[in-house]
């Protein structure tokens, strides 16, 4: 539980693990006790974030191929028996383009890595997860402030995360009967790789047509909420999060 209790080994899979969020996240979840996998395309940046630590396993897939997915996840169990967390990370932020703009052939790849992608492996957690014992498990998906208020020319992005948005409740639903709860933690401007794809240190754009250097806050903080969510007792799910820099243009967005 929250306040430092050890997870005793609990099997935790983390995708997009090779940095931002993920490694993050892979990191904080390791130190609580849990042993992680780690799912991303890059084999090389899996094995930095599990440098040092032991009770990780490296698995390079495509969250987009249902093959790699389905056998990351029966590497998993053939290696620990079960899945206890999916934290389902792995995205791009894809086009800065309005819906008068984006090419279709990136809007297709954003959709296929954020929403397809989450759906495949939510997919194969779900399946372990009702055919282990004791039955049941979580995953927690990782939406977006976006899946709530739209970043300006960010049409891609901002469907793919309201689909997430969709997703989880549709988890959470259809997982009752199995022990399986869902929840969405949507974070809004932690420190990572991405916010400098997206111009927030040097000037993101805002409604208005103006850029303003954002706030940002510090990724391990995004990750410690993600293992607040991930250590609660089977009896007890969040099912929405939202965790921002303070400060940052959010309520008035848009």
């Amino acid at each position: 539980m929250p306040g430092g209790l050890k997870m005793d080994g609990r099997i935790a899979v983390v995708t997009g693990a090779g940095s931002g969020i993920g490694r993050a996240t892979a990191h904080v979840l390791h130190d609580a006790g849990f042993r992680v996998a780690l799912i991303g395309r890059r084999e090389a940046a899996l094995r930095e974030t599990a440098e040092g630590r032991e009770r990780m396993l490296v698995l390079p897939a495509d969250v987009t191929a249902e093959a790699d997915v389905d056998a990351a996840f029966a590497a998993v169990v053939a290696e620990w028996g079960r899945v206890d967390v999916l934290f389902n990370n792995a995205g791009t932020f894809g086009p800065a383009a309005s819906a008068a703009d984006v090419d279709p052939a990136d809007w297709r790849s954003t959709i296929e890595v954020n929403v397809t992608g989450a759906l495949l492996c939510a997919r194969a957690a779900m399946r372990a997860m009702r055919a282990q014992q004791p039955r049941g498990g979580r995953i927690i998906n990782n939406g977006s402030i976006s899946a709530r208020v739209p970043r300006p020319q960010s049409v891609a992005y901002s469907v793919s995360k309201h689909a997430i948005s969709g997703l989880t409740k549709s988890i959470d639903l259809d997982g009752r009967a199995d022990g399986i709860s869902c929840g969405q933690i949507d974070i809004g401007n932690a420190a990572t790789s991405i916010m400098t794809e997206i111009g927030v240190g040097s000037g993101a754009l805002q409604p208005d047509g103006s850029r303003l250097v954002e706030p940002t806050f510090d990724v391990e903080d995004a990750a410690r909420t993600v293992l607040f969510m991930a250590q609660l007792p089977p009896e007890a799910n969040i099912a929405e999060l939202v965790v921002t820099a303070a400060g940052m243009p959010y309520g008035g967005r848009g």
